[in-house]
């Protein structure tokens, strides 16, 4: 049996999903999740094989998630199962160690596959994205992103300075920094832009 923790914080699709799975004979879901902090709480307490997730997802993303996964001993494969069509979250998806990338829109049979194949060593990503994810590199450096996705929640350069622990000046020189890189006019178009391509 490949065991399997799912991790989606839309109620109805995560039940859905997960009756989906239960169908196939040599599936078995341990654990549901609706946080990134819940799934990685039921990886340490049940070992699954594979944990399906969610990109956006309050407090701990999907992405965030595959990242913390990586540094465990036993560390499950990761799937990324998203609504977001978008090359720079495969890209990122792939840098913090997801092993697939599929699209919800696919049929089960797809997500099954995909689980099997992952459980076995393997990868699983989505064909419409996968030559796509190399024509654009993200440009942004982890601590730029982490400053402009601050910035697009509304915070001010002094909260994110407290947040982030930054001065003030170093928040500026960060947004600056993303602005030019985006060729943006201003912080919110920044962060727009680094949204659509998936870079957020």
């Amino acid at each position: 049996m490949i065991r399997i923790i799912i991790a989606e914080d839309q109620a109805m699709v995560l039940g859905a999903l997960s009756a989906l799975l239960e169908i196939e004979s040599d599936l078995e879901v341990v654990g549901e999740a609706r946080t990134g902090s819940e799934a990685l709480a039921l990886v340490l307490k049940h070992h699954p094989d594979v944990v399906v997730t969610d990109i956006e997802m309050p407090g701990m993303t999907g992405l965030d998630l595959a990242a913390a996964l990586r540094e465990h001993e036993r560390s499950p494969r990761v799937i990324i199962l998203t609504t977001f069509a978008r090359p720079g979250y495969l890209r990122r998806a792939l840098d913090v160690g997801a092993s697939g990338y599929l699209l919800k829109d696919a049929p089960s049979a797809q997500l099954a596959d995909a689980i099997r194949r992952v459980a076995a060593g393997g990868r699983a990503i989505d064909p419409s994205l996968a030559a796509e994810a190399w024509t654009e590199p993200d440009p942004l450096t982890d601590r730029e992103r982490q400053v402009l996705r601050l910035a697009d929640e509304g915070l001010s350069g002094a909260e994110i300075a407290r947040q982030l622990k930054l001065s003030e000046g170093t928040v500026r020189n960060y947004l600056s920094e993303s602005i030019g890189k985006l060729g943006a006019r201003n912080r919110i178009e920044a962060a727009r832009t680094a949204r659509q391509k998936g870079w957020l």
